[in-house]
């Protein structure tokens, strides 16, 4: 077998090791916009949309955090929190969230740890991969958005919201 054959069959099957709906989060501590630590586990009993994005201040990123924000109050209201994540340092962090008054946090993820997680790291770890979970009271995967929208994400994860907690009704 040529070794192409086997880095592609590793990149294709990595899939098979993601996260995926009813797995449990990992718990691991990041720095955040706010100064602190933060952990999934802090969020314990509620929803999390937690989203990850290549790079602050690049105009997809910028869409789809801009988008959450513009909805954050209907997601509020949903009992959900948001939490954003990239490989950016917290000051890129920072600085994005000032820039575009984001209303939650954003955490930092330079040691690619969370984003390895959650199998969001795009080919060659030098960028997060554009990928959305949302996490249910209990810590666990409820639905993965592998390929959310920028623009209008926040319609999609009100969505998605929606149908989660009518069904757990």
């Amino acid at each position: 077998m040529k070794p192409y054959l086997s880095l592609m069959s590793i990149l294709v099957s990595s899939s098979a090791w993601a996260l995926q709906a009813g797995d449990a989060v990992p718990d691991m501590a990041l720095p955040s916009t706010s100064g602190a630590s933060v952990r999934l586990t802090d969020y314990a009993g509620k929803w999390v949309v937690l989203y990850f994005y290549p790079r602050s201040f690049t105009p997809g990123c910028t869409a789809q955090s801009c988008s959450l924000r513009d909805e954050f109050g209907e997601i509020q209201q949903r009992g959900a929190t948001i939490l954003g994540a990239s490989l950016d340092s917290p000051e890129r962090q920072r600085n994005f969230k000032a820039e575009h008054h984001l209303p939650f946090e954003l955490l930092s993820d330079e040691g690619k740890q969370l984003a390895r997680a959650f199998d969001s790291l795009m080919v060659g770890g030098l960028a997060a991969a554009r990928k959305t979970f949302i996490i249910d009271p209990d810590g666990r995967v409820a639905y993965r958005f592998d390929r959310p929208r920028t623009r209008d994400h926040a319609d999609e994860v009100i969505a998605r919201l929606d149908a989660l907690q009518a069904a757990t009704d």
